[in-house]
Order: C-alpha cells, then sequence, then structure tokens
C-alpha cells in the first residue's frame, strides 16, 4: 500500500454550490474548511506508509474523518456512513457529490498505522500550528493543567477471577487457532478444564465445594504452568508463542506465583509485583488499577493542558496518558513541558493543583523552561489529619549539617539518601534523640518516627526546600488567590472532552493516547470556530448565588 493522495485540494465546484444552498447559515464543517482549509495534508502521515504498493486512501481526509468523528461521537460506521451522506461533510473533504467514501474498517486500520509508528500527536500538532498561524496561540502566556481518570473498557476483577479469566482467554484463543495442538496438551493432563475454564468470569459463581481460596489458585497456577510448557517445549510450532493471548498469560503467571521443585507456590502480600507494573485485565494490557483518594479504577489518567488567556480561544496544547498506577501528577510535569517546547508553546505561568507542585517541580519548571508553577503546596499533616510543623517551622544549618526543632532540640544525625527507586530524588535524612522526644511538650505537632530513633525530618536540597517554604507563605495572601482564581475554569474543559467526544471509557488499549489526541484536536476545532463566530468564552463561575449568599450571611455583624 501506498501513500497518493485520494482527493484534491479544492473543494469540487458542484460540491461548493450544493452545500451553500443546503447551509445557508453554514455548519461546523463547512467553517472549519473555509477557516482551516485542508487542513491535515497526506505528507503529515508519510512515515506510516510505505512507498510502493497500490493507492492508499488519503490519510489527511481519514485523519480529518477521525477528529469528526470524535466531535460528533461517531461509530466507525457511522462516519463512513457521514462521508457518503451529509453535504457539509463533503465539502469539508473536498469530495465530489457522487464519491462513495470508503469501507469504514479503514479507520481503525489508519488507527493502527499512528500507533504504530508513534504518530498519536501528529494530529494535534498541526491544529496547533494552524491556530499559531492565524494568530490564535502564542508563547508565553498563561496555561493551566488537570487530570481526570479514564476507565479502561474492561470488568474489574479480584485476583481469582484475574487468573482464571487469563486463562480462559488463552485457551479459547488457542482453540480457535490450533485445536488440535490443544486437544492433545490438555489431554496430557487430568484436570476438569471444561468445568473450571469452558465460561466467562462473569458467569462464575464462587468455588466447587471443599475447596478453599489458596487450593483453588494453586491449581489454576498448576493449569497454566502445564500450557505454557506445553506451548514453549521442542516441536511445539513456533508460532504458538506470537499468539497475543499467551504472551499475556506467560508475564501473568510470573506476576502470581512461583514455580520450583517443591512445585507451584502462590504469591502473597510483599511477594507480589508492584501495582504500576502488575497486569489488572487480560484484554488491556497496558491498564492499571490505581486509587485517588478514595476514588479506584482501572485504566489511565488523562493530564489536559489548555492555554487561559482573556484574548484567545483556550485551545488544548498537550495531552498526556499515563497509567492509573502512578498517583503522583507530578511525575508527568516534565513530560508536559518538553512537548510544549517541542511545539514552542511554553506558558510563562502554569496554573495547577496541589498534585503536582512539590519542591522539584517547582524548582524545575522556573530553572530549565522558565515557567512560574502556580499552585497550592500541601500542608503537612498527619495520618489522623491533624495539621503538624512543617520543614519551615525546623532550622537547618545546610554548612554545619544539623537542624533544631521547634522546641529548641538538636539533631543528632544528618544523612544524604534518595527517594524510592522510581524517582531517586536527593534527599537529606535529619534524626532527632529518642529520649529527648519522649518527654517533648510538642511531640503531637512533630514530624512521625519510630521510637528507636526519635523524631524523623526528610528535605529536599536547599534550593527546592527554599521554594517549597515560600509557596506555602505567599498562597494564604489574597493577591496569590486572585492569580491562582482561574485555574478553576480547566473543569469546564475536562467536563467537554470528557461528554462531548466520549474521552473517558478507554476501549483500545494501545490507541488509549490516540483516542484522547483526537477528542483534544476535535475540542480546539470546536473552540476555534466558536471563537471566529465573535463568542467569547464565559467568565469562569467560582460561587453560586446561594453560596455568596450564605457567605455574606455568615459575617459578623459590625
Amino acid at each position: 500500500m501506498s501513500l497518493e493522495p485520494w482527493s484534491g485540494g479544492e473543494v469540487p465546484e458542484l460540491t461548493r454550490q450544493v452545500a451553500r444552498a443546503a447551509f445557508p447559515k453554514g455548519s461546523l464543517a463547512i467553517r472549519l474548511r473555509d477557516s482551516l482549509g485542508q487542513a491535515f495534508d497526506d505528507v503529515l502521515f508519510v512515515e506510516a506508509f510505505p512507498s510502493d504498493g497500490r493507492p492508499a486512501a488519503s490519510p489527511g481526509v481519514l485523519a480529518m474523518v477521525s477528529v469528526m468523528q470524535c466531535a460528533e461521537r461517531l461509530s466507525d460506521r457511522q462516519a463512513a456512513e457521514a462521508v457518503r451522506a451529509p453535504i457539509d461533510w463533503k465539502y469539508l473533504l473536498g469530495l465530489d457529490l457522487d464519491d462513495s467514501g470508503f469501507v469504514h474498517s479503514m479507520l481503525a486500520r489508519f488507527r493502527a498505522r499512528l500507533v504504530a509508528h508513534g504518530l498519536e500527536e501528529r494530529v494535534l500538532d498541526s491544529v496547533l500550528e494552524a491556530a499559531a498561524g492565524q494568530g490564535l496561540l502564542r508563547r508565553g502566556g498563561r496555561q493551566r493543567t488537570d487530570t481526570t481518570r479514564v476507565v479502561a473498557d474492561v470488568r474489574l476483577l479480584n485476583r481469582m477471577e484475574f487468573v482464571a479469566e487469563t486463562l480462559r482467554a488463552a485457551l479459547e484463543a488457542l482453540a480457535a487457532a490450533a485445536p488440535d495442538w490443544l486437544e492433545q496438551a490438555l489431554a496430557e493432563r487430568e484436570t476438569d478444564w471444561l468445568g473450571r475454564y469452558g465460561q466467562c468470569v462473569d458467569s462464575w459463581h464462587g468455588l466447587p465445594d471443599g475447596q478453599d481460596r489458596d487450593s483453588w489458585l494453586r491449581q489454576v497456577g498448576e493449569d497454566g504452568f502445564h500450557l505454557l510448557s506445553a506451548a514453549w517445549r521442542p516441536g511445539a510450532p513456533d508460532w504458538l508463542h506470537r499468539i497475543p493471548a499467551l504472551q499475556t498469560l506467560r508475564p501473568a503467571w510470573v506476576q502470581q506465583y512461583h514455580r520450583n521443585e517443591g512445585g507451584v507456590r502462590v504469591r502473597e502480600c510483599e511477594d507480589l509485583p508492584p501495582g504500576h507494573q502488575r497486569l489488572a485485565s487480560p484484554y488491556d494490557t497496558d491498564a492499571r488499577y490505581g486509587i485517588k483518594k478514595t476514588t479506584g479504577w482501572t485504566g489511565y489518567c488523562l493530564h489536559l493542558t489548555e492555554t487561559c488567556d482573556d484574548d484567545a480561544p483556550r485551545p488544548i496544547t498537550d495531552i498526556a496518558t499515563t497509567s492509573a498506577a502512578d498517583g503522583d501528577d507530578s511525575q508527568a510535569l516534565p513530560g508536559i513541558h518538553t512537548r510544549l517546547a517541542g511545539r514552542e508553546l511554553l506558558p510563562g505561568e502554569q496554573l495547577v493543583d496541589s498534585g503536582y507542585v512539590t519542591a522539584g517541580t517547582l524548582v524545575a519548571a522556573r530553572q530549565e523552561h522558565g515557567i512560574d508553577l502556580v499552585g497550592p503546596a500541601r500542608r503537612i499533616t498527619g495520618g489522623d489529619g491533624r495539621e503538624r510543623f512543617g520543614h519551615d517551622d525546623f532550622q537547618t544549618d545546610d554548612a554545619r549539617r544539623q537542624a533544631v526543632c521547634p522546641a529548641g532540640q538538636t539533631s543528632i544525625s544528618w544523612a544524604n539518601t534518595r527517594s524510592s527507586r522510581r524517582t531517586r530524588v536527593p534527599l537529606v535524612q535529619i534524626r532527632f534523640d529518642a529520649a529527648a522526644c519522649h518527654d517533648c511538650p510538642l511531640r503531637s505537632r512533630t514530624t512521625a518516627g519510630n521510637s528507636k530513633w526519635g523524631r524523623a525530618l526528610t528535605l529536599r536540597e536547599p534550593a527546592q526546600r527554599a521554594a517549597l517554604q515560600q509557596r506555602r507563605r505567599e498562597q494564604d495572601t489574597d493577591a496569590w488567590r486572585a492569580r491562582y482564581r482561574p485555574r478553576g475554569g480547566i473543569e469546564a474543559t475536562v467536563s467537554q472532552i470528557v461528554h462531548r467526544t466520549d474521552a473517558r471509557p478507554s476501549r483500545t488499549a494501545p490507541a488509549t493516547h490516540l483516542g484522547h489526541c483526537l477528542a483534544a484536536t476535535a475540542v480546539n476545532l470546536i473552540r476555534i470556530d466558536t471563537w471566529q463566530q465573535g463568542h467569547r468564552p464565559d467568565r469562569t463561575r467560582t460561587r453560586t448565588r446561594t453560596n455568596h449568599l450564605c457567605h455574606l450571611l455568615a459575617r459578623p455583624s459590625k
């Protein structure tokens, strides 16, 4: 399949006349064509197509159809039908009136090509470049970032359901691909294959009589290892290893079981891999289980960044898709800044919530990209919710490697260390005398520590520590609150991208990020069209009328 343009650059005259007559006031598709022209050139996607073979459908046309599909919340079949029927879509795509369009499966193949060649963000970049060319987007200014959860379109499985469904999916795939080989492999082990794995997990009604959880899990593990041993033994067809369900079964069993001379043992508690590595579903190998505050879900996190200047249509400038197990939003911030720098769209000021604000991000954003990160720093609290002493309540002397607590006690040790294996941030570990801390009247408000070593204090490097202390002081001022107030407007963008484009459920694991980029592009086109019609974004409502009235009534009388 070779890349050859499928449609011309100009709208056919007959299509133009009919579209103008049918839509005298215009439509979204007609206005986008008039303002942006042929928004997506075929050259943008040249890396995804070979140079020889039969002509391919125009990737520029397929890209625009994919974006409009998100804007109108259409399935692949409905989008392909829209290419054949509505006049304004033919005008947008530059097609003749008698053009029969394409088969709906082309959209899925086009998306697969973009994912395979790493071109997920190419469509979003093209629209941002067009908006910048029209003066609707510029470097500097003010932007805001927030995150929302994305639920994978899979069932939430407990551990017993997960191992059973993973093995059942592998058996189902082998039964379709190699039934004769599978029949021979199952006959080698006497077990109730049909009774245990013959039905989906959603019809599973608990353990058989006389079997407990541990013995049942061990039995499933032995069955899975038998199937894997048979597939990888000499003489088995080599192509069996490339079956996706069998490729999923292998790492799942490594994560869930131990196997040695003594037999199969189930991994428990700390012996299990961490959540960001452990599979959560056999049908979406990228989805992970995550918890944020009191909400748990299996899927991803979607990070949105948009402009929030008053004289611009507020397009989305960056989309980041991370695992739900990455509960720390601040880890996504360096990638966001790197992509914005590549697009030459770095803001001068970025409004974020407390999840993005750490000592490291405050300093790195300023030093590496010249961004003033505006967001509240979290307070120091204990497990009981009571406010504790913060780092700025301790007097630290980095030159003498000593610290003095609010009660006047001097530290007994000062050691350089690093954070967890994933981040490896340089830290300073400070400890106080256990005997002095035991009788201290301020013990309930000091930092936590065990009785052996007394109170403990963990600090960042001096520059990061100073930035965090300054933020905690200034965020209590009215001037800072007024500066931070526009951040709340991004909630409207989260609502629009979730409800208008249906971006929250993730139906295809490899194309999750691509789907988010297409949804963001659709929102950008809608906002650009709205702006060019003369409509301006509404002012962010920070307080309802009832809330304002109650606030006035609560004021003390003079």
